[in-house]
């Protein structure tokens, strides 16, 4: 069972479905589309009719090459968005942050989980401010920081490296009386990882997943429009980010297949319906993922 706000989760049964509202100028995908307080208040409540089991709001770009914000602009692009869903919403608002003061004013207004992309390490605060809230935490593996992740990435084993990382981590927020249940892991599709030249670490990590299930928390994959879907489905150059969906779709699948428990996306409506069969196919064992 994963709580998270007011909602119980039945791992296992359903996947659970985080909605992308990236309220930046400069995100990958769909920077600045949601910029404005109205538009991105407008897509949540579409994601949410659409069929999302949770909003992730950030305000700082993660693209790789991209340049960290200051504090009081990252508050000044979330905090508005969070006050205006908080009451209309029906489902759990996250926090897509690192630093702790985000998190902070966003758990005072009622925001159910943290989403951090450096794993509890880019302030050392906010293991302490998860632990007060008692509210779920995901940490993710990144190579570096977003400014420098993808320069010369290298692994010897990638799988084992990630496990690694996150058997240390999970110690470290444990040790901070951050409680088991409530933590997540994202092995950071996309994050420091080689794509293109024969090389897809992504692939790989989608394919060994069941490996990382072994650590026994429940695992979130955002593999939603990345880079290596477009190197791997185009043809003579990679697919623009518009033209990634049916990557998207085939990579969510897989993870779900092999054990994932959360499916971070920017396109709910089409992704809900695809796992609606997935889920259905694998509680009903017509397909185990150890016959894939």
């Amino acid at each position: 069972m994963l709580k998270i706000g007011r909602r119980n989760f039945e791992l296992g049964k359903k996947t659970i479905i985080m909605g992308v509202l990236n309220v930046t100028p400069d995100s990958f995908s769909d920077g600045g589309s949601y910029f404005s307080v109205d538009e991105a208040v407008k897509h949540a409540l579409l994601m949410e009719k659409d069929g999302a089991d949770i909003i992730d709001i950030g305000g700082e770009s993660t693209r790789p090459g991209a340049i960290s914000v200051s504090l009081e602009a990252e508050i000044d692009r979330v905090i508005p968005v969070i006050e205006q869903l908080i009451e209309k919403l029906h489902i759990p608002i996250s926090i897509d942050t690192y630093k702790s003061e985000v998190a902070r004013r966003a758990l005072d207004l009622g925001v159910s989980m943290v989403n951090d992309i450096s794993a509890l390490k880019g302030d050392k605060h906010l293991a302490s401010v998860v632990a007060e809230y008692d509210i779920p935490v995901c940490l993710m593996h990144m190579k570096g920081n977003p400014r420098n992740m993808q320069e010369k990435p290298a692994y010897d084993d990638i799988l084992k490296e990630i496990i690694d990382f996150f058997k240390e981590r999970t110690e470290y927020a444990l040790f901070n009386d951050i409680k088991k249940e409530n933590i997540i892991i994202d092995p950071g599709l996309g994050f420091g990882k080689r794509t293109g030249r024969g090389i897809e670490d992504n692939c790989e990590i989608l394919r060994r997943l069941p490996e990382l299930k072994k650590l026994g928390y429940p695992i979130m994959i955002g593999a939603s429009r990345k880079t290596f879907i477009g190197n791997i489905c185009g043809k003579d150059e990679s697919l623009p980010v518009s033209e990634r969906l049916e990557g998207s779709l085939a990579a969510a699948c897989l993870a779900v297949i092999n054990g994932a428990a959360i499916i971070r996306v920017h396109d709910v409506k089409e992704t809900r319906r695809c796992l609606d069969l997935i889920d259905f196919i694998v509680r009903m064992k017509i397909i185990k993922s150890s016959e894939i």
